[in-house]
């Protein structure tokens, strides 16, 4: 993630607590007018593990619509 990452997000969304965290102190300023949404979804899963892809959609659409696919 780049300061210009931040830049153009209208949301962050982060799994744990601590990666809002280490966004906010890495990037103080980009950050602070941003809101970041914590999902509460532990790191613990494997890249495109299916419980973890379900367990984002359905925690995300909470905030966004998501498209139908």
């Amino acid at each position: 993630m780049t300061e210009g990452h931040i830049g153009w997000a209208e949301l962050i969304f982060v799994m744990e607590k601590k990666h809002a965290a280490r966004i906010r102190q890495k990037f103080p300023h980009a950050a602070s007018s941003k809101k970041i949404i914590c999902l509460d979804i532990p790191d613990e899963y494997k890249y495109m593990d299916e419980d973890l892809i379900e367990m984002l959609k359905s925690r995300v659409s909470e905030h966004i619509e998501l498209p139908d696919n």
